[in-house]
């Protein structure tokens, strides 16, 4: 049963063409010069070509000179669940030199954006408790999938990556492009991974940033990696002078502290100022240590809310976790993200070998209660297997990531053979491509005229990048 469902899709992606619109001249927020939108006309389920229909939305950002490139700049996003659109203002500086001969395209990849999404509430919105308890966050969750199964796209089933990566092909096929350079971030690396599996030949350069490859199984990574990040920002504290003094001891009070809860707070909301009182759970107190583990530099002020928080005063450490979904862009279709997850990793949980941590616990409970109902598609078995990149690849890991750190990209790299390399940029988070001398080196990647030139890249500038010295208050500095 499989086998013959991926030979349909196989089939009827060879044999019928997607439908496209000419791309017209638009207005995109956070880009300062005319773009194009289009759209590709798509079956919400590849096997019935004259079923249901979905548009798939693509931005392309011109080259600059008139005697362009023909292999323009793919942006996949993360999440799963990120719209590539919305992120279009925030990354433009990371391409603007690649942009000056060949396109930037953003692809809202089914599910998300403009494209059907399947949106859930915005968490942002929601009382901080209401964003930290579990079993509130399941019974939205199931409200969010009864509605979004109502919809004329709702069958959740039809939102995998392996389907998604069809409908880039068809964004490649409507703006006339041979071959592609695929830049993928954390989720989009495993996005990138498999549109190298199914359309190898279309492929010219591969950049992976915060490797996530199909085979990780994300819930069951979650916990263990955070845990290995956490470890490593106490051992910097106690090993930097200025964070051991005004600091001491701080491993031991916050393991007391979180041994006392929970305990009732007041803290004010930390995007609508509200004051609110509820009771600060270990869960949520960690929840918010791991959305600041993410970007180092809030990884500095780490210590100082721990601190503040043993001391009562969890303010400091509510807002640093809420980084996660306060950013412009950074919210999640949700809908989209449980149909990912819940098709390619829920399978293979119960084998996966990853243990629970001390701190953050066991990653799993969430997603197995969330994907105890979630409707899950077909994968090919190939999907999990990585093989010889016959692109150019270069890999991009965090020393500091608690999400995707160096082993994942060290395995992936070893997979993708002699034409991947690794770069492990030591005092990184999760992201590596806007730290120091990172876009410069993106931009030679994809420019070099051959691969040998590519891979020989010198990456001494970002390997070289300090970790940040943990933040002193005013009233604390001697």
């Amino acid at each position: 049963m499989r086998r013959s469902l991926l030979g349909l899709v196989v089939l009827w992606t060879l044999a019928a063409p997607a439908l496209a619109a000419t791309p017209a001249p638009c207005r995109v927020d956070g880009l300062s010069h005319q773009a194009l939108c289009g759209q590709v006309q798509r079956p919400l389920d590849p096997s019935r070509a004259t079923g249901p229909q979905i548009a798939v939305h693509y931005v392309v950002v011109p080259a600059l000179a008139r005697n362009k490139l023909s292999d323009p700049v793919v942006l996949l996003a993360g999440g799963p669940g990120q719209s590539a659109i919305s992120l279009a203002g925030q990354v433009m500086p990371l391409f603007a030199r690649l942009n000056n001969r060949r396109d930037i395209v953003f692809v809202d990849q089914r599910g998300t954006g403009r494209s059907a999404p399947l949106v859930c509430e915005d968490p942002r919105r929601q009382s901080v408790a209401e964003q930290s308890d579990p079993a509130l966050q399941l019974a939205q969750l199931r409200v969010c999938r009864e509605r979004l199964q109502a919809l004329p796209h709702g069958d959740l089933r039809h939102y995998t990556t392996p389907i998604a990566m069809q409908d880039l092909d068809a964004v490649r096929r409507a703006i006339g492009a041979t071959q592609v350079n695929l830049v993928g971030v954390s989720y989009g690396t495993r996005a990138g991974l498999d549109y190298l599996r199914q359309f190898p030949r279309h492929v010219r350069r591969l950049v992976l940033d915060g490797v996530a490859p199909p085979d990780m199984v994300l819930p069951a990574s979650f916990a263990s990696d955070a845990q290995a990040a956490f470890e490593a920002l106490l051992a910097a504290c106690e090993a930097e002078a200025a964070c051991r003094r005004d600091h001491p001891g701080l491993r031991a009070s916050w393991a007391a502290w979180l041994a006392r809860l929970p305990q009732p707070v007041t803290v004010q909301h930390p995007l609508t100022g509200q004051s609110e009182t509820f009771t600060l759970t270990r869960a949520m107190a960690m929840s918010a240590v791991r959305g600041a583990l993410y970007t180092p530099v809030l990884v500095q002020a780490l210590p100082v809310a721990m601190h503040e928080a043993t001391l009562g005063r969890p303010q400091g450490l509510l807002t640093l976790g809420s980084s996660l979904t306060g950013r412009k862009g950074s919210g999640l279709a949700m809908g989209m993200h449980f149909s990912v997850v819940c098709s390619e990793d829920l399978p293979r949980l119960a084998t996966a070998p990853e243990a629970a941590a001390q701190d953050f616990g066991d990653g799993r409970v969430l997603y197995e209660k969330a994907c105890a109902d979630w409707p899950r598609g077909e994968l090919p078995a190939a999907f999990y297997q990585l093989g010889t990149s016959p692109a150019a690849a270069l890999l991009l890991s965090g020393g500091l990531d608690p999400a995707t750190p160096p082993r994942h990209g060290e395995r992936v790299a070893q997979a993708l053979g002699p034409k991947a390399r690794h770069v492990v940029v030591p005092n990184a988070g999760h992201g590596v491509l806007g730290v120091g001398c990172a876009p410069e080196l993106l931009t030679r990647f994809i420019d070099a005229a051959d691969e040998s030139a590519a891979l020989a890249l010198d990456t001494r500038c970002v390997q070289g990048v300090p970790r940040p010295a943990a933040f002193q208050p005013v009233g604390s500095l001697k």
